[in-house]
């Protein structure tokens, strides 16, 4: 399996947790994961769980290649500039400073694709919100659909419809909505990614070889996307509320306000929201990811000798 194969296929099997993570990270009411589960199959069906799935698919391929092709990159030209040669040992710091640049590249690819996801994960909770809001306005008499074709139509068609509205209402700045969080979460969580990565692979290497078996590429790259998601679940909180915020009316007039709010009415807990599932999807994806990863590695090395 190629990365780009991979990438794909770890985000469509982890998406139904993906789309429960949000859920929960944006919407208050849910008072646990089964709580989310139950709730969105009962209103929507397994549909629900894949709401937005489209174009985090298509753009997968995309973000991984840039995302591993950055990392390589800068780490052969940090070890051109300190070492001399593009093949020699990085130190702990040049990978850090490698996945970091990896995580700041590709928020400008992935932001207008997780403003959409998000938008559309989050969309059935939007309309209730604004319904309720109008249903407590003056009139005394509560709105009614008098047959289904009356009720209101979701705002969001799909992933394509969804871009294009938030560009002609909000604007540029729309599509990169949330993107400070965004940085803040894909910068440390990909230092974070790639140097535990690299310290697990050489803790698990055998004695006398410099990388280790399937079964340790297999370890450390589950681990390393554990690791990854851990650091970056209170970011991911604030970068799905401030995208979510675009939706009825804002709350939200940053990102820093964002924090502040959400910890006042929510407590300190609200930041580690769907840490759970981040945690029991990075494992097995960043297995497949690293093993694919590896095995391109191997594959081109064996081609250039």
């Amino acid at each position: 399996m190629s990365l780009p194969a991979s990438g794909v296929c770890g985000v469509a099997v982890g998406y139904p947790l993906d789309t429960v993570k949000v859920r929960i990270q944006t919407e208050p009411k849910y008072t646990g994961i089964w709580h989310c589960v139950r709730d969105t199959y009962h209103r929507e069906r397994v549909w629900g769980f894949y709401r937005g799935l489209s174009l985090p698919v298509c753009t997968a391929s995309l973000v991984s290649s840039l995302s591993f092709g950055t990392y390589r990159h800068c780490l052969a030209h940090i070890c051109q500039f300190r070492y001399g040669s593009p093949d020699a040992k990085p130190a702990k710091a040049d990978i850090t400073l490698s996945g970091y640049a990896s995580g700041l590249v590709r928020v400008f690819l992935t932001s207008p694709t997780e403003v959409a996801k998000v938008r559309l994960q989050t969309q059935t909770q939007a309309q209730k919100q604004q319904r309720r809001l109008s249903a407590s306005g003056p009139s005394a008499v509560p709105p009614v659909c008098p047959a289904p074709p009356a009720c209101p139509e979701p705002k969001y068609r799909g992933p394509l419809h969804c871009l294009a509205t938030v560009a002609r209402e909000e604007g540029l700045r729309g599509l990169y909505k949330g993107s400070s969080a965004l940085l803040l979460r894909d910068g440390h969580s990909f230092a974070t990614y790639f140097l535990s990565y690299a310290i697990l692979c050489e803790r698990l290497s055998p004695a006398g070889h410099s990388q280790p078996d399937v079964l340790g590429v297999l370890v450390a790259g589950g681990c390393a996307g554990v690791l990854a998601w851990a650091v970056a679940t209170p970011m991911d909180v604030i970068k799905s509320r401030l995208q979510a915020d675009g939706q009825g009316q804002r709350r939200y007039r940053g990102l820093l306000h964002c924090m502040v709010t959400s910890v006042r009415e929510e407590g300190p807990r609200v930041l580690f929201k769907g840490l759970v599932l981040n945690c029991c999807r990075a494992f097995p994806v960043n297995m497949v990811v690293f093993v694919a990863y590896e095995a391109v590695l191997r594959l081109t090395q064996g081609l250039l000798t």
